[in-house]
């Protein structure tokens, strides 16, 4: 397999993995905002299913990159982040301000998590600038939720929306890049 061909398809893969983590995101946010509050039960549910995703698709993307043992920073993301969702779940018999403070701390790990793996991506995959901004939004953001639960803030399962929001926003933004990208290597190519 040449080299151009496999970074064909990590880019390729990098694309669609980006879109698809911007679309869970956004049917993330619409429940939270149409059942999250209405139902008792839907806030607490999507809190501790948003971090569990976030340990799937990791998985996933490391799968697709040299797997879990090549991949530390996603290693890692994926078992804490699997962790936190136990931990928001357990957090959340204190009330969801607590499971909120969790989400917070996981948040700040995440993003520094994701600093990592841009990083590391830099040279080889157009549109890392857009994740090295989502990991350090996602580490300060974090950091802004875990102030709220100590300091009493009420919160809410919209609380976090604003976070993922950003989140999906980045990960589109990065899509694009690639995709773009992409066509421009096509198009390099036939000239």
């Amino acid at each position: 397999m040449s080299h151009t061909f496999r970074d064909s398809t990590a880019s390729h893969w990098l694309q669609r993995y980006y879109f698809i983590r911007a679309a869970v995101s956004l049917l993330w946010i619409a429940l939270a905002l149409a059942i999250g509050h209405e139902q008792g039960w839907a806030g607490p549910l999507l809190l501790v299913l948003y971090p569990a995703w976030d340990a799937l698709a990791n998985v996933l993307d490391a799968r697709q990159s040299g797997g879990l043992r090549h991949n530390a920073g996603q290693r890692l993301n994926a078992v804490v982040s699997l962790g936190v969702a136990v931990a928001i779940g357990l957090a959340l018999t204190f009330g969801l301000g607590a499971a909120i403070g969790v989400f917070g701390v996981w948040a700040m790990a995440a993003g520094l998590f994701q600093l990592v793996v841009a990083v590391r991506r830099w040279r080889t995959s157009a549109g890392q600038w857009a994740m090295t901004l989502s990991g350090a939004q996602s580490a300060l953001a974090g950091g802004f939720f875990v102030k709220q639960a100590t300091e009493g803030v009420p919160l809410e399962v919209s609380s976090v929306t604003p976070y993922v929001a950003f989140g999906a926003c980045y990960f589109v933004v990065s899509a694009t890049w690639l995709a773009v990208a992409r066509w421009r290597s096509a198009v390099g190519k036939q000239a």
